[in-house]
């Protein structure tokens, strides 16, 4: 599989440079130039496959070019050692869980993945690269925890103030290991800026190697494409109807990969979110890009600190724009539909669903007469444990759960001792002086 930008059709890259030069010198972002029909493939797993043998196969359908079978199923192994888990709550209604991880976020998939690719192209390049991204949540854990021990591969990470979580000791460069942070006297806006800044000067890019741990990357959107193969594995003996899934937007990456795994053949009949500023719908009820109505041309570089998946989800229905218009479903959802949908989730079926989740599962049940017809079943996407977001489940329905025993502090708060920085010359000064 070659990639190409969003904004350049014509010069196509293979997936080592997709990932180790993220962002496209043209201001667009990678994406799959064409996918392989696994039709066959898919169809012929099972409730014993496991989420790494999927994800190891699929990376091997995709970039058999670069990486052996073999390496493509060490890959998958090493990122791996957690799954999703799919959970049947009525008959025509199941769960989709990516929050069994050791952050108790969905993240850790991408992040793990990427970083194993990354670390089988630097080896066999004999060359290292560096992260640098933004982080106030569990990124930053996630990160830290995935290059632990690795060679070729070290991250910064830019914190706002006070928002330095879940590092330990050991994970920091001056200690010997391979984690930089820096706390910026600022907000998080302020991070995305000096990042936005430092990724804008090519030279910097190149000389520290720098790419991104983020959705900008298409190395950490590729691994949310096995989701729904996984899913749909566990599903196939159990539904006889048509098979939806309803997700929060987010940044829209988890919507993109859905649909790449429909390109991929993957049997799935549409995609049900919330509509938000960028989504929303048209007179005839059909979902509509916003974006849309503002040529390439004339937009501003793809953000590598604070990417959106938009102008993926655009090239998608650029290319089937008839097809795709009937394949994700928005409904405008109030915030007293999300919380009854939040109480409707504990009091039927026993399930703590934060903010997002309740938001996906207020718009399926507006949307409800697309699952209505031919017995079709929803899945019901959840991103993150419900812990991580207490304080909504909490006032929603007067209690909330806690992470489980074995899911680390990741929200711990990390005291680094060292000087906050408030400029881009700071955070070069400190990188050219540590890394």
């Amino acid at each position: 599989m070659k990639f190409k930008s969003t904004r350049n059709r014509s010069e196509p890259v293979n997936f080592a440079k997709a990932v180790l030069d993220c962002m496209p010198d043209d201001g667009g972002l990678y994406i799959p130039e064409d996918f392989a029909d696994l039709r066959k493939w898919i169809l012929y797993t099972n409730e014993n496959t496991s989420f790494s043998s999927i994800a190891g196969a699929l990376t091997s359908a995709c970039i058999n070019d670069e990486f052996s079978p073999i390496i493509c199923e060490t890959i998958a192994t090493k990122a791996f050692p957690f799954s999703p888990q799919v959970n049947k709550l009525d008959e025509n209604l199941y769960t989709l869980e990516l929050y069994h991880t050791p952050s108790g976020s969905h993240k850790e998939f991408g992040i793990s993945y990427l970083v194993n690719c990354l670390e089988t192209i630097l080896t066999m390049k004999g060359s290292y690269a560096t992260f640098l991204d933004v982080t106030a949540g569990e990124l930053g854990s996630s990160l830290a925890r995935a290059i632990r021990g690795k060679k070729n591969l070290k991250a910064v990470l830019l914190y706002p103030r006070g928002f330095v979580r879940g590092l330990s000791d050991e994970d920091f460069v001056w200690n010997g290991g391979n984690v930089l942070p820096i706390e910026v006297d600022g907000s998080e806006h302020t991070c995305h800026d000096i990042a936005r800044e430092i990724f804008a000067n090519r030279a910097l890019v190149e000389k520290y190697h720098l790419t991104v741990a983020n959705t900008a990357n298409i190395g950490r959107l590729m691994p949310q494409t096995f989701f729904y193969p996984y899913a749909f594995s566990r599903l196939k003996k159990q539904v006889n109807g048509d098979i939806f899934y309803a997700m929060p937007c987010g940044n829209y990456s988890n919507l993109v990969a859905g649909l790449y795994s429909w390109r991929l053949s993957l049997p799935v009949n549409g995609f049900i979110c919330p509509t938000s500023d960028e989504i929303k719908l048209d007179l005839e009820g059909n979902c509509e890009i916003m974006d849309s109505i503002v040529e390439l041309e004339k937009r501003g570089f793809a953000d590598p600190a604070s990417p959106s998946n938009l102008e993926r989800l655009e090239d998608i229905f650029g290319s089937s724009s008839l097809m795709l218009k009937h394949f994700v479903y928005p409904a405008h959802v109030t915030n007293e539909e999300t919380d009854n949908a939040c109480r409707k989730l504990f009091m039927e079926h026993g399930i703590y669903a934060n903010k997002s989740t309740s938001r996906a599962y207020a718009a399926a049940l507006k949307r409800k007469e697309i699952l209505e017809e031919d017995d079709s079943s929803l899945v019901l996407v959840m991103r993150d444990h419900p812990a991580l977001n207490s304080e909504y489940i909490r006032h929603t329905l007067g209690k909330a759960p806690e992470l489980p025993d074995n899911n680390p502090n990741s929200l711990l708060h990390t005291e680094l001792k060292h000087p906050c920085v408030s400029s881009v010359i700071e955070v070069m000064l400190i990188i050219a002086d540590e890394l």
